[in-house]
């Protein structure tokens, strides 16, 4: 029964660690995400808002 009780602690704290080193893979690939893109221009496109005056729309 020991064996048993031993054998599902170490499992337990297999997956711990698995899912442990998932999050880090996780977050290092987002910080080395951000760090190339900190190197290039800004992407952002510019927009001109061009309006007609307020009173171009009025017929009477």
């Amino acid at each position: 029964m020991k064996i048993i009780v031993l054998l599902f602690a170490m499992l337990f704290g297999l997956g711990a660690n698995v899912k442990k080193s998932a999050d880090d893979l996780k977050e290092i690939s987002k910080r080395n995400e951000m760090k190339a893109y900190q190197n290039l221009p800004n992407l952002l496109p510019e927009v001109e808002i061009v309006a007609e005056s307020s009173n171009a729309g009025l017929h009477n």
